[in-house]
């Protein structure tokens, strides 16, 4: 399978003339070095993709590596938020993701859509049809039982407030993409009984030929 997972959000896509690599943070495997080279022995084109600007989905050396590699043909496509927050110059990105917009580049079309978080989720369709989906952030964050103050720390909005945005998101999804080829989805251990409700609304909508679980990583605390 082209579709590699490196670590929390991060996965690569290779095929013979590009590689994509989605939110790249950390590596503790090692993994990212040797696609990295595989692509420039084979010549391929790689665009990093930044959904957002938290930490944990951002690792600023991909700054350095897409400026030192231009002429290498090597591409950022931040959110407006991560070039925002993150200050990283304009005359960089390859394109700004902005939720609501298409991007066409040599290798794919990607559309960006809103997320339940901040930043972005995408959809890249790539020349020979295939389709791969990265949520980003977006997920139906609903927390179990807990108190106000404990559930102001984690998101900003009322559980049924959070459903409702997170089921028209996927609504506005479904209307473009009925079937998907790859979706990378969170499935994230600190919503606890709760964990798996976002992935099975979202499955339940959308034909997902492979799912892959994210940012099952993170630790849990509650």
């Amino acid at each position: 399978m082209p579709l590699h997972y490196i670590h929390h959000s991060c996965f690569a896509y290779s095929d013979a003339d590009l590689l994509i690599i989605y939110d790249y943070w950390r590596d503790p495997e090692g993994l990212l070095p040797k696609f990295l080279e595989e692509a420039k022995r084979d010549e391929k084109a790689v665009y990093f993709i930044v959904s957002h600007f938290h930490e944990d989905h951002f690792n600023p050396d991909i700054v350095n590596w897409c400026a030192e590699r231009k002429e290498e043909r090597w591409y950022l496509l931040p959110s407006y938020d991560t070039v925002r927050r993150r200050r990283i110059d304009k005359t960089l990105p390859l394109a700004v993701l902005r939720f609501g917009e298409t991007v066409q580049t040599p290798h794919f079309t990607i559309q960006a859509y809103r997320s339940t978080d901040v930043g972005v989720s995408t959809v890249v369709t790539l020349r020979d049809g295939t389709t791969l989906y990265h949520a980003g952030d977006c997920n139906n964050w609903y927390f179990p039982p807990c108190t106000e103050e404990e559930m102001s720390s984690h998101v900003k909005v009322t559980p049924d407030q959070m459903e409702k945005l997170f089921l028209s998101i996927i609504r506005d999804l479904r209307a473009d993409h009925p079937n998907i080829d790859h979706a990378m989805f969170p499935v994230d251990p600190r919503l606890g009984q709760e964990m798996l409700r976002g992935p099975l609304q979202f499955l339940k909508a959308i034909n997902v030929h492979h799912f892959h679980p994210m940012h099952y990583c993170t630790p849990v605390q509650m």
